[in-house]
């Protein structure tokens, strides 16, 4: 049974269908050959589309799309420039600096490579960058979206793993802080070597003035953060609080689209989330086959057998993912390989939380590895540049990126620490 259900999977992704096809004919396919009525995977969908944390997944979209249009990235890419602009490739900087705190609203790499890389790139051009590093610089700093909390790959780690939300969001600060260290210095580096432009220093009243204009931005990171860890709120009411002041701030504060313009945006968003949503309905129907099927039971046995260890295990896995990341997007592999992997965990003394970051980081690399990373293709359009010239730049920071696995996978502290620290 096994062998038909990989034969009609591989073929329907051969055939170029959309994944939540691919993912839901072949669910249902394999439902049907057992002979089992498909309204029950209609009620399954739903069943586990009822989630309460799944619902923070729009929400945060929905903030991602406001900060985007609402002039919420510019100010936060004015302030890094005012902290950190002034030393050689200040710009590169500042792209990994306002990233990073974009990162730490929204939750989705694409959209904070898109909104740095509409408002840096050109800047950087400008200033005689070279193309490539520009463009890879954005692309990679874009990925720490999907590290440093809130993230929607661990809102969805959560889900599968049946895990805590604010325990995996704490997971990734230090991990994500440590990649951000990285390649600021990385780009410190090569600004030196290449003589990169400085950025002119503020006058101390333009540099209060670019603070005070910050502010509110600012605030939407610590009322993340309070809301989250401080137990006030449940992670899918922050996200639609992240979400309503992200709107009001952009309406009202900086103005960047007019109240008329609102339903529009909202639109897009909804759009956006929908899509997401059809992906997970799909992928839940699928991964209950896999569930059902006897698969995890099966790898569990099969470690034993063959005694495996946990950093062989972990070594393996990470292969894998780096190869499925080269040809699928990120929330495709989770809702395909987590619920196989997961189950393997326990019996190896993998903390799950631990599991989770160096999954992220994986799928960090494959939002920026060719032929089918998002950001690569996302800043190839926003610069109408050629797709190799986007690789070409995004080459060192995936070496970069690829250290940064090695660690967190064989030092679950780097990881855990943060977590353990505040929940024990």
């Amino acid at each position: 049974m096994t062998k038909i259900f990989a034969a009609i999977f591989f073929v329907l992704l051969g055939m170029g269908l959309p994944i939540w096809l691919v993912l839901g004919v072949s669910a249902g396919t394999m439902f049907a050959i057992e002979g089992k009525p498909l309204v029950g995977i209609a009620q399954k969908m739903l069943d586990e589309l009822n989630s309460t944390t799944l619902l923070a997944v729009p929400f945060f979209v929905m903030a991602a799309s406001f900060m985007q249009r609402g002039g919420i990235a510019k100010a936060l890419v004015d302030v890094a420039a005012a902290w950190v602009g002034n030393v050689r490739g200040g710009l590169g900087v500042v792209c990994v600096m306002a990233c990073a705190m974009f990162a730490a609203i929204c939750g989705s790499s694409v959209a904070t490579a898109l909104a740095m890389g509409t408002i840096l790139i050109p800047a950087m051009l400008e200033r005689k960058y070279d193309r490539p590093f520009a463009l890879g610089v954005t692309a990679a700093s874009g990925t720490l979206g999907i590290l440093i909390p809130p993230s929607l790959p661990l809102i969805l780690y959560a889900i599968i793993a049946d895990e805590s939300v604010p325990r995996l969001f704490l997971a990734g600060v230090v991990p994500g802080l440590m990649q951000a260290s990285l390649f600021v210095l990385y780009v410190l580096w090569y600004g030196r070597r290449k003589n990169l432009a400085r950025e002119p220093r503020r006058s101390p009243a333009e540099f209060r003035r670019v603070n005070i204009n910050a502010l509110p931005a600012l605030s939407m990171p610590v009322i993340i953060a309070v809301g989250i860890y401080g137990g006030w709120v449940t992670t899918t009411e922050t996200a639609a609080v992240a979400a309503a002041v992200a709107l009001l701030i952009s309406l009202f504060y900086y103005k960047g689209f007019k109240p008329s313009e609102t339903l529009t945006v909202i639109g897009e968003s909804i759009k956006n989330a929908g899509t997401i949503m059809i992906i997970i309905a799909t992928a839940l129907a699928f991964g209950h086959w896999i569930t059902e099927s006897g698969i995890p039971a099966a790898l569990v046995q099969f470690i034993r057998d063959n005694g495996f260890t946990a950093w062989q295990f972990l070594l393996a896995i990470n292969v894998m993912l780096i190869i499925l990341g080269m040809f699928l997007e990120v929330a495709s592999i989770l809702l395909i390989a987590m619920p196989i992997i997961i189950p393997v965990l326990k019996p190896l003394g993998i903390d799950p939380v631990h599991f989770a970051i160096v999954v992220t980081v994986n799928m960090e690399l494959a939002l920026i590895t060719a032929p089918v990373g998002l950001n690569l293709y996302v800043l190839a359009t926003v610069s109408k540049t050629p797709i190799g010239t986007v690789i070409r730049g995004v080459n060192p920071f995936l070496v970069i990126l690829l250290g940064l696995l090695l660690l967190i996978t064989y030092v679950p502290a780097v990881s855990l620490w943060l977590p353990r620290m505040v929940y024990g």
